[in-house]
């Protein structure tokens, strides 16, 4: 019998799993994020984002996404955290601001979180 976390039939409650499905659906997102990892892709990306956005052919729905800074959203619409972080770092926007957003908290609010016994 597999654990309970990989037998797609039996899900865990309000968690997605980051599978090929999901991949395909964030691919955009996650290309352009991947692509800040460059010194020249973050200065150019700070100078001009909406242009920087168009090369990567995001949806109209996507870079208002990423324009809002909407880290919930972009996870909803396949972006994956590890390629968000570096869309975090250009914007100034580190794990624990995006974290707080994705909760739905303020920053103070998952920073007690954190030091809370047991917080996860």
């Amino acid at each position: 019998m597999e654990a309970p976390q990989l037998d797609p039939k039996n899900p865990i409650p309000g968690i997605r799993i980051f599978n090929l499905e999901e991949s395909h659906r964030g691919y955009r997102i996650n290309r352009m994020c991947n692509s800040l990892t460059s010194e020249a892709n973050r200065q150019a990306y700070r100078t001009d984002e909406k242009s920087y956005l168009d090369q990567y052919g995001l949806t109209k729905s996507e870079k208002a996404l990423v324009l809002a800074r909407d880290w919930a959203g972009l996870n909803e619409a396949g972006g994956n955290i590890y390629f968000l972080l570096k869309l975090g770092f250009v914007t100034g926007n580190g794990l624990y601001r995006m974290g707080a957003q994705m909760r739905g908290q303020s920053f103070d609010e998952f920073l007690a979180s954190r030091n809370a016994k047991g917080a996860r």
